[in-house]
């Protein structure tokens, strides 16, 4: 007998129980009283360019080996985050529940406001800034933002770039910014 379908809904505490779960030490409390109102999109891939096995996973929770490859001892020691990542086949990944602060957006501002890690929730996309992003990605990406609007009140929807320019070029011009603000207002992938 096949396994149940989760339903796709954010819990009380912030989790996808239809993501794979793959809790990450890089967070902590919001400010008391934040309301989430921003959803980041970053790219990311370990090595760079590399679109295959667990680093990405390792290095949010961690356990990155930083002999396993040069690039890694670069960026041993880093502790970041982000609440979801979005495979290049569309898999979801949680590493923090969206009621907590995970570590993604760094010294960051929107609209006025300061520190995007404390009012936003942070969407890796397995991926670099000059390589199309799939189609199953954008997909998944609405199906998620449609669940995480029924509990949050998600008005805007920036680039690390944005929130940081000048420090952060992701998610690149790769990143269709026009299909998925399409995307999203027709509410369908």
């Amino acid at each position: 007998m096949p396994a149940p379908t989760l339903r796709f809904q954010v819990d009380r505490s912030g989790i996808v129980r239809a993501a794979r779960q793959a809790p990450s030490p890089n967070c902590d409390d919001r400010p008391p009283g934040t309301k989430i109102s921003l959803l980041v999109v970053h790219n990311i891939s370990l090595p760079p360019g590399r679109f295959d096995g667990d680093a990405i996973e390792q290095f949010f929770t961690n356990r990155l080996d930083p002999s396993a490859h040069p690039y890694f001892a670069t960026i041993a020691g880093q502790r970041v985050s982000a609440h979801f990542l979005i495979r290049r086949d569309g898999r979801l990944i949680q590493f923090v529940p969206c009621e907590r602060r995970a570590w993604h957006a760094g010294e960051s501002r929107w609209r006025g406001r300061e520190r995007c890690n404390d009012f936003s929730i942070g969407v890796e996309l397995e991926g670099t800034d000059e390589l199309p992003y799939e189609a199953a990605q954008y997909a998944m990406m609405v199906r998620l933002i449609r669940a995480l609007r029924q509990r949050y009140p998600i008005a805007d929807f920036a680039g690390h770039s944005d929130i940081a320019p000048g420090r952060k070029t992701d998610p690149g011009n790769a990143f269709d910014w026009a299909r998925f603000r399409r995307l999203v207002a027709e509410g369908r992938s």
